[in-house]
């Protein structure tokens, strides 16, 4: 506990420390410190430095201790280890370059709306810009917080956005540059002593990926899921759950006028039912149109008094009178709003809900093979949650000039530590024990691959999407795929009979047959990469495609 005690320290003896703080007067420092200015809408723009407009996964570590060592996947490329003597170190400099800071801002907040495991995280920081983001993203902490899981298990985040690491000082402690300097930057999670460490980065994703990555470890622990997705509830309470990486849809498929909000991203599945992580919303901006996106435009853009915005608008474009051209991906095609989830209209406040009844996995298969619909069991929802399959498109990276084969286990690999049964395990446990309909959902191409394809009808993926949700695939008739090992519906409400065979879709068959058994051995060799002599349930291994 010896660094916990040097932080009650520094809060004890610095001059100027400030843990009471209201949202409107974080706004008020916020601006005070020109770290952001007021747009013509009254919401905070800022902007970064070029290596702080995205998460830094290079320099995202896990401090190693003996005691934890068989509950990380070491072998996932996203578990970088550090030494507890390096983190030790690099903790008391942080500390004493806050003790040097002229004011530091104390903010007491939780992860998680289920009281019943809502963390207490209390983030420590010389930038009133962080403190708001926590404000909007974490929780208030609730009356009832005594009868939390983690209760007495606070966790502490420090968080330096400005401040960079010397380089001298950590050569060959920390990830070595091209160039051959030091990176200095570094976001460590010491999972053993419960604290954080964001130094150098001004990327408020970092301090947010941190905080959720820390109770996607210890929730497990506690028989609860943690699950990269978003959820929304129907008026007679069925609730739904989204999972799926970026582009395939998730954020524009769960925003439903008809359906409730509880969240865009992390949720926890409990014995209670489902809750959400956040306080808030951390959107993308990048070429965000009001007609497609209305709620999240007016969320962001549709307010005045700066006083009671408080939302945050980082990296995006903006012109000298105070507008934004979120088309312009100049400085960074990553653009993000935080904001509270009270500022959209169509949200369930309490952020919780009842067991799931169904659950969406996206992909965008731009191979062009996969159905745009398939029923799975838990035994193949549970490998499908295991690969986490997408597309990465031509263009989207430098060097892609075909469309690459994307495995992200649980659709959120980097923020996933533990061990891949522990999360696949408990989804099993879970759809078997409340009946959980579990759908995979296409949103890629039809007719054949990208460039020859073409992307899915919205309008039919949300006919798919309707059906799903509202028992119209129950009675259907089923067809197996025995590549993908995939029950694919027959008929459904709104789409062409034709159009949920993607075979049927294509003029050239064999040029079919040949890119769907290339996407089979895809799989089967990343799950081979993956999870070979790993304990995978050879049940559900055996739905791989390609096995």
């Amino acid at each position: 506990m010896e660094l916990e005690t040097q932080l009650f320290k520094l809060l004890q003896n610095h001059h100027d420390v400030h843990s009471e703080f209201s949202r409107s007067q974080l706004i008020e420092q916020v601006v005070d410190f020109k770290e952001a200015i007021v747009a013509a809408n009254g919401c905070l723009a800022t902007w970064t430095e070029i290596d702080s407009t995205g998460r830094s996964p290079k320099d995202t570590l896990i401090v190693r201790y003996t005691q934890i060592e068989k509950e990380i996947d070491w072998d996932s490329p996203n578990n970088l280890p550090l030494d507890s003597a390096t983190f030790a170190d690099l903790w008391t400099y942080a500390i004493e370059v806050l003790s040097k800071k002229k004011r530091i801002f104390v903010t007491n907040r939780v992860i998680g709306a289920d009281a019943g495991y809502a963390m207490p995280v209390r983030t420590v920081t010389s930038s009133p810009l962080t403190a708001l983001f926590t404000h909007n993203m974490f929780r208030p902490e609730p009356a009832d917080l005594t009868r939390s899981l983690f209760a007495d298990r606070r966790f502490h985040l420090l968080v330096l956005p400005y401040d960079k690491v010397a380089d001298e000082k950590y050569r060959g402690r920390l990830r070595t540059l091209p160039d051959g300097r030091t990176s200095n930057m570094v976001i460590v999670m010491d999972f053993l002593n419960r604290l954080g460490l964001v130094f150098g980065s001004a990327y408020q994703g970092s301090v947010k990926k941190l905080a959720f990555t820390v109770m996607n470890y210890y929730l497990p622990q506690e028989g609860i899921l943690p699950l990269h997705c978003s959820a929304n509830e129907s008026k007679e309470g069925s609730l739904a759950l989204f999972l799926g990486l970026s582009g395939t849809g998730k954020t524009t498929l769960s925003a439903d006028p008809h359906r409730a909000l509880l969240g865009d991203d992390e949720h926890g599945w409990s014995d209670n039912g489902i809750a959400n992580f956040e306080f808030g919303c951390y959107a993308k901006l990048i070429n965000l149109n009001p007609e497609k996106e209305p709620e999240i435009h007016r969320a962001v853009f549709h307010r005045d008094d700066y006083r009671k915005h408080g939302a945050i608008v980082e990296n995006a474009m903006m012109y000298p009178n105070g507008t934004f051209d979120l088309d312009d991906e100049r400085l960074t095609p990553n653009s993000r709003a935080s904001y509270p989830l009270s500022f959209l209209n169509t949200i369930k406040l309490t952020s919780d809900g009842p067991h799931p009844r169904t659950i969406i996995f996206l992909t965008a298969d731009a191979n062009g093979v996969l159905p745009p619909v398939a029923k799975l069991t838990p035994d193949q929802a549970m490998l499908w949650f295991l690969m986490g399959y997408t597309s990465k498109l031509a263009g989207t990276e430098t060097g892609i000039i075909e469309p690459v084969s994307t495995f992200s286990r649980f659709f959120g690999q980097p923020f996933m530590p533990c061990l891949p049964d522990r999360y696949a395990g408990l989804l099993g446990k879970r759809l078997k024990k409340h009946g959980t309909r579990v759908f995979l959902v296409n949103t890629g191409w039809s007719g054949g691959a990208y460039g020859t394809g073409k992307r899915m009808d919205i309008n039919l993926t949300r006919a798919i999407i309707n059906a799903a949700l509202n028992d119209g695939l129950e009675t259907v008739p089923l067809r197996e795929d025995p590549l993908f090992h995939l029950q694919v519906p027959l008929a459904c409400t709104g789409v062409p009979d034709e159009f949920l065979d993607p075979a049927r879709t294509w003029n050239d068959k064999s040029a079919f047959t040949q890119r769907a058994e290339k996407l089979a051995q895809e799989f089967s060799h990343a799950f081979d990469q993956a999870y070979g002599g790993k304990r995978i349930d050879k049940k559900v291994a055996a739905m791989c495609p390609g096995k």
